[in-house]
C-alpha cells in the first residue's frame, strides 16, 4: 500500500492484487514503526493519522539495552507502538483517498514478461497486462519464485510461536528467560485477548502451527497451557535470514518481505519495507511516464540491497545476543556496557531508527545520499517545514543562497524550486553538525541527490540523472 500511494501521487494507473478477502488482518502482527518510517509518513503529510492512534516510546535497542534517541535531530526521535492491523487500516484509508484500485481475493498464478510489459495470469482465470509488476507478497513470494530470483541466506536456528488467544487461567506478568529462550504473555487492549510469544524447545516445522502446538509449548515452559482457546492468531516465526539476490528482473521488481526476511528482533520489518517502497515508487513512476530511461530502476537494487543487507546483519546480531547461553550472557553484558556510552549509542541508534540510511551517490558534502532533515526554512517572511513541501512526492530544489540565483527552466515541469533561508544549525543523526550548504536537491524519497557549496557545479548532471533530460527552452 505504501508503494501504491507513491505511484498514485505520481499519477500512475495501478492496481493492487490482494489475496486476502478484505483489508481486515487477523491478529495484530508487527508492533510498530521506527523513526525513519514515521518521517516518511510525515513527508507525505499523514504521520499525524498514525501518531494519533499509537504510543511513542524509546524502543530502539541492542543487547537488551534501550538506545535512547530522544536527542537525535529529528521531529520524531522515537518509535511508534502501533499494531500492524491498525497501520494497515490507516494506510488503506490513505490509499482510498488517492483512488487506488484494490482487488481483493485475487492472487497471481503465473506471469510472462516481454520487451513491452508483463502478462499476469490470475487464479480466477483472468489475465491482466501491465508495464511493470512488483512483488510485495511476503517472505514466501510467488512473484520472486516465478521470476527465478535466488533467495540466499541463512537457515533458521530457533523458532517462536506467536499467538492471540483467550485463556481460562490468570497469566503471569513480565518476560521469562530460560535455557530455551524468551517467553511472555500480555493482556491486550480489549482485556480479554492475550498475546503470547514463546520460544520452542526444538526448531518447528515449516507448516502452520496449531492450538495443540501452542499448548505443548506453554506446558513445557510454564507447566500449564492457561486454558488457551478461541485463537485469533497462531503463527511461527524464526531467525531465518535471506535476501533476494536481485531486487529486479527486467520488468519484475521486489519490495518488502519479498526481497528480504529476517528475525523480528529489533522491529525492523515494516520500516525496511516502507523505505523500499518510497525508494522505488518515484523511480518506477518516471520510467512508466518515460521521463527517465529504464536504467533508473537499476538504482533501486543498487541502493536498497546494501541497506537491506546492513539491517539483516543487525537482526542476526540482535538474535545472537538473545541466545540463552552463559558465554553469550557474558558477551551481552560487555556489549551492554558499550551501548550505554554515547558513541556506540548514537551509532546503533542511527542504524536501528533508519535515520542514518546512506546511499552512495559519490564524494561530496556529508549530506549527499542521506535523508534531508525537516528544517524550518524562511519563505516569504514565514517559517515553513521542508517536509511540508514534499507532500506531493515531487523532487524539491531548496536554494538557501541568493534568491533567483538558480534557474532550472528545463526541469520546472518536474522539480519544485524554492528560495529560502535557514538560520539554524544543520545537524545530522550520528554525525552531528555539518556546514549548511547553499542549495540541496532532494529526491521524492527524501534523500539528497546534489549539494551546492557556493557553485552550481554538477546540478544539471544530477537533475538529468535522477529526473530525466531537460526540456528545450
Amino acid at each position: 500500500m505504501m508503494l501504491a500511494s507513491e505511484l498514485a501521487l505520481a499519477g500512475i494507473d495501478i492496481v493492487v492484487l490482494e489475496r486476502r478477502p478484505s483489508q481486515d488482518l487477523l491478529g495484530s502482527r508487527a508492533g510498530g514503526l521506527q523513526s525513519r518510517a514515521i518521517e516518511l509518513l510525515d513527508q507525505r503529510g499523514i504521520a499525524d493519522r498514525f501518531l494519533a492512534e499509537g504510543k511513542i516510546a524509546q524502543a530502539a535497542s541492542f543487547a537488551s539495552v534501550v538506545l535512547d534517541i530522544s536527542d537525535f535531530p529529528t521531529r520524531h526521535p522515537y518509535a511508534l507502538g502501533l499494531w500492524q492491523n491498525h497501520i494497515e487500516r490507516i494506510l488503506a484509508g490513505w490509499v482510498r483517498d488517492l483512488n487506488v484500485r484494490i482487488e481483493y481475493s485475487h492472487d497471481v498464478m503465473a506471469f510472462a514478461q516481454d520487451d513491452s510489459g508483463v502478462q499476469v495470469e490470475l487464479t480466477d482465470g483472468r489475465s491482466m497486462r501491465a508495464d511493470y509488476l512488483v512483488g510485495c507478497d511476503g517472505g514466501r513470494s510467488l512473484i520472486r519464485v516465478f521470476a527465478g530470483i535466488d533467495f540466499p541466506g541463512w537457515e533458521a536456528t530457533v523458532s517462536n510461536l506467536i499467538a492471540e488467544v483467550e485463556v481460562t487461567e490468570e497469566t503471569p506478568k513480565g518476560v521469562r528467560h530460560d535455557a530455551t529462550g524468551i517467553h511472555g504473555l500480555q493482556v491486550m487492549e480489549d482485556g480479554r485477548t492475550v498475546r503470547i510469544v514463546t520460544t520452542e524447545r526444538q526448531l518447528g516445522p515449516a507448516t502452520e502451527p496449531t492450538l495443540d502446538d501452542l499448548k505443548q509449548a506453554l506446558m513445557s515452559v510454564y507447566g500449564t497451557d492457561f486454558g488457551v482457546h478461541h485463537p485469533t492468531l497462531i503463527s511461527r516465526f524464526t531467525d531465518s535470514t535471506r535476501q533476494a539476490a536481485a531486487y529486479r528482473d527486467r520488468r519484475v521488481l521486489l519490495a518488502g518481505d519479498s526481497a528480504h526476511v529476517h528475525s523480528p528482533a529489533g522491529g525492523q520489518g515494516l520500516t525496511l519495507g516502507f523505505q523500499d517502497a518510497v525508494n522505488l515508487g518515484w523511480k518506477l513512476a518516471q520510467v512508466v511516464r518515460r521521463t527517465s530511461p529504464d536504467r533508473l530502476l537499476d538504482t533501486y537494487h543498487a541502493e536498497r540491497h546494501p541497506a537491506g543487507r546492513r539491517m539483516l546483519r543487525y537482526t542476526m546480531a540482535q538474535t545472537a545476543m538473545m541466545r540463552p547461553d552463559d558465554h553469550v550472557e557474558a558477551l551481552r553484558e560487555t556489549v551492554a556496557q558499550l551501548c550505554r556510552m554515547d558513541g556506540p549509542r548514537r551509532l546503533l541508534g542511527g542504524l536501528v531508527s533508519g535515520l542514518d540510511t546512506h546511499y552512495d551517490l559519490g564524494e561530496g558534502h556529508p549530506q549527499l545520499g542521506r535523508r534531508m532533515p525537516d528544517l524550518d526554512i524562511r519563505l516569504d517572511g514565514g517559517l515553513v517545514r521542508v517536509f511540508s513541501l514534499m507532500h506531493d512526492a515531487r523532487p524539491l530544489l531548496v536554494n538557501l543562497g541568493e534568491p533567483g540565483a538558480i534557474d532550472i527552466a528545463g526541469w520546472s515541469d518536474r522539480v519544485k524550486l524554492v528560495d529560502g533561508r535557514f538560520d539554524g544549525v544543520w545537524e545530522m543523526p550520528v554525525m552531528g553538525a555539518v556546514a549548511t550548504p547553499g542549495a540541496v536537491l532532494v529526491r521524492p524519497d527524501g534523500h539528497v541527490a546534489w549539494v551546492g557549496e557556493g557553485t552550481l557545479t554538477g546540478l544539471d548532471d544530477a537533475l538529468t540523472r535522477w529526473f530525466g533530460a531537460a526540456l528545450p527552452n
